[in-house]
């Protein structure tokens, strides 16, 4: 019993789901073609083929699973095209902000020292506010740059960079608030 598609294993998570590759993506569309591989691949239809596979099986719906973990978050979609694109996000080794960027995380940081300080539940809510503002104007713009003609990845990268810190210091909103 062989796996029902014709699909390479190693091909990108957009056309693994047969979906356009885009920023902008229809989450519907991402939701049905995922339950529809799923139906082609997982593991319990496999139950009475051979090891090999039923191990087989187990490969694709790790591979399916992980594609549409990917495309449904906005943050590791827009990184992930950059990486197709062969732009290193380099989230780990590089931390180049722009200056403005770099005095808003200051604010934002000191802000946050001072909701815990005196304990402020509307300082944290005023916070989270405005962290959710700016990442909504961060995914607004890598948006259009990695959807525009050209797309531009390098100056997407920079934004996800931006975005990834603000998602670290929402992450942190919320464990003060808690």
């Amino acid at each position: 019993m062989a796996i029902p598609f014709n699909v390479d294993f190693d091909a990108d998570h957009y056309a693994l789901l047969g979906l356009p590759r885009r920023y902008a993506l229809d989450r519907a569309a991402l939701d049905t073609a995922w339950r529809e591989l799923q139906a082609k691949v997982h593991p319990d239809r496999y139950a009475t083929a051979s090891e090999a596979e039923r191990r087989v099986a187990m490969q694709w719906a790790s591979r399916v699973n992980e594609a549409y973990r990917v495309l449904r978050s906005p943050l590791q979609r827009a990184r992930y095209l950059c990486e197709l694109a062969g732009v290193d996000v380099g989230a780990e080794t590089n931390t180049a902000m722009s200056p403005g960027f770099l005095m808003q995380q200051m604010q934002w940081r000191e802000a946050l020292d001072e909701a815990r300080e005196t304990r402020s539940a509307d300082a944290l809510d005023a916070l989270n506010d405005e962290i959710d503002d700016a990442r909504t104007r961060i995914q607004r713009e890598v948006t259009g740059m990695l959807d525009g003609s050209p797309p531009d990845a390098a100056a997407a990268a920079a934004r996800v960079r931006e975005w990834m810190f603000l998602e670290r210091l929402a992450e942190q909103v919320e464990a003060t608030h808690s």
